[in-house]
């Protein structure tokens, strides 16, 4: 089972393991999703650009780093439902980056409903370099203990 809602306090700060992006990542993600913009898939194209290469779909990034964060059992099971992302993309992710997150409690409260709270994570994805390439805030509804 993942973190409960009374699992998060202000000396939470978790680092996520590495994740390396590659070619296939970004293809599976563009027929997943649909966007075949040229920035993500078509390298010829990309060589003309500042980022000289293909580049991640930012929701991909984003969602890579919420993979990361389930895999260190955050959420798992103890998650009942999304209830807003916000999120800004600061740097380009490549292929053959390696992102991690660094993920804090920015604030939480209860509910009217004794069994749940309302739990707002900070993600800092960062890749191999140390450089922040996306950061953002998630508010999840948790269950309580």
């Amino acid at each position: 089972m993942g973190f409960y809602y009374e699992d998060f306090d202000a000396d939470t700060a978790i680092v996520t393991r590495g994740r390396t992006v590659g070619e296939g990542d970004i293809t599976l993600f563009a027929g997943l999703v649909g966007d075949f913009n040229p920035l993500h898939v078509d390298e010829t194209f990309c060589a003309e650009t500042p980022f000289k290469g293909r580049i991640a779909h930012g929701p991909l990034t984003l969602s890579m780093a919420i993979g990361l964060m389930s895999q260190q059992n955050l959420i798992d099971g103890t998650t009942t439902g999304l209830l807003g992302l916000t999120w800004t993309f600061s740097a380009p992710v490549k292929i053959g980056d390696t992102i991690h997150a660094r993920v804090t409690l920015a604030s939480k409260r209860p509910t009217r409903d004794a069994s749940l709270g309302i739990v707002v994570l900070r993600l800092a994805v960062m890749n191999q370099a140390s450089t922040t390439v996306q950061i953002g805030e998630m508010t999840l509804m948790m269950r309580r203990r």
